[in-house]
């Protein structure tokens, strides 16, 4: 089958690699139809280069119609049309039924001490071939594939798989009072789709801030209150406060992370990260501060008094400093963590209907073949030509 792989920092291609088949009796495989590029993969791209192999595969927001059942899944069967969540779990450990299957006592990676496997997404996350690709093996598929309707565009539900219930997660977390205030740092997908799910759960007022023109005029399409970002942290924190009567915000979502702009000793860290030996490297990032908290740092000065900020962006620096004084003295709620796709799943589904609340029909930019991948995987990093969501059609 077609796959699109990693080879090296920047460095990604379409290639053939063996298809996938039933390993275990719980699997099933799916015929991939759709499959987003996700922010996420940025990282991989760039800067968590020391955790991937030549030739992994990526990807991670798979939707696909199943073509095969091991012989202990009875709840699925070949024809049915599915959403994968990124994340595996196995839907009855005491985690899951908590409502945290990033936590899945079952499928965690205990060797890295991390938490429930990724698709596509290094060997932090256990190293599973990815979901941009033509099939994928699904692990679990009971406790993880999600029916959802035969008909209808695949841009409909493919944003179940991640897009959506992250951005219901940092809304949740946000922990936004109603009528109240929420500011969302960055609008590339996961930042857009804040904006709307805070519009819809009842936030008075939704601000957004991103350097890129076209971002910002796409939120502000959706009655979105826009800054420019561009201009520095004191510039951004000043303009917003103007709006909430001085006080800043109720609540800050960062959906930026570990690329935020801005230099300093994490960006010439990251440049390390990409140019050392893969061992090396790797024990940089487990070891080290190697994340540009510029977006953090702006979330924790904005936000107001007793606010809370919600952490949706990906950080993997270890030793990160953090201004301890000023959360402790605001009293400032920190919330944050990998969205639990299934536990908000039943929540976001309802939406996904004929009116089409939160935009999904067109919320992709771009819809493009796999051979496609490695001129989108670089124009994302550089948000280049519009380009906010992609979505691959294998």
């Amino acid at each position: 089958m077609r796959a699109v792989v990693w080879n090296g920092t920047r460095d990604v291609d379409t290639v053939n690699v063996p298809d996938p088949r039933i390993e275990d009796p719980g699997d099933a495989v799916i015929r991939v139809t759709s499959s987003g590029l996700c922010g996420s993969d940025l990282h991989l791209y760039e800067v968590l280069g020391p955790f991937m192999t030549p030739g992994d595969v990526l990807g991670h927001e798979p939707l696909g119609v199943v073509e095969e059942v091991g012989a202990g899944v009875t709840a699925l069967a070949p024809g049915d049309r599915v959403v994968i969540p990124f994340q595996i779990s196995c839907g009855h450990c005491a985690m899951c039924g908590s409502g945290l299957q990033t936590q899945c006592e079952n499928t965690r990676d205990d060797d890295q001490g991390m938490g429930a496997r990724i698709y596509g997404y290094s060997s932090l996350y256990g190293s599973v071939p990815g979901a941009q690709a033509e099939y994928l093996r699904v692990p679990r598929a009971e406790a993880n594939a999600i029916q959802v309707p035969a008909q209808g565009d695949d841009d409909r539900y493919v944003f179940l798989s991640d897009v959506l219930p992250t951005a219901w997660q940092a809304v949740r977390y946000a922990d936004v009072p109603a009528g109240g205030s929420v500011a969302v740092l960055g609008l590339g997908p996961i930042g857009d789709m804040c904006c709307r799910v805070a519009r819809h759960l009842g936030a008075g007022d939704v601000f957004g801030a991103d350097p890129v023109p076209e971002r910002r005029a796409r939120a502000a399409a959706r009655g979105v209150e826009v800054f420019d970002s561009s201009g520095g942290t004191e510039d951004l924190v000043g303009k917003i406060r103007e709006r909430t009567r001085g006080q800043g915000p109720d609540a800050v979502i960062d959906a930026v992370g570990m690329e935020a702009s801005g230099h300093g000793p994490a960006r010439i860290a990251q440049k390390m990260v990409s140019l050392l030996p893969r061992s090396a490297a790797a024990k940089l990032m487990e070891t080290a501060g190697v994340d540009r908290l510029s977006a953090l740092h702006t979330a924790i000065d904005l936000v107001r008094r007793g606010g809370t900020v919600s952490l949706i962006g990906v950080y993997g620096g270890m030793t990160d400093p953090m201004p301890m004084l000023t959360l402790f003295d605001k009293q400032i709620q920190l919330r944050m963590g990998q969205a639990n796709v299934r536990h908000w799943a039943p929540e976001i589904l309802p939406l996904l209907d004929d009116e089409d609340v939160l935009g999904v029909e067109d919320f992709a930019t771009h819809h493009l073949s796999l051979e496609d991948a490695p001129r989108a995987y670089e124009a994302f990093q550089k948000k280049a030509g519009g380009m906010v969501k992609t979505v691959f059609r294998p």
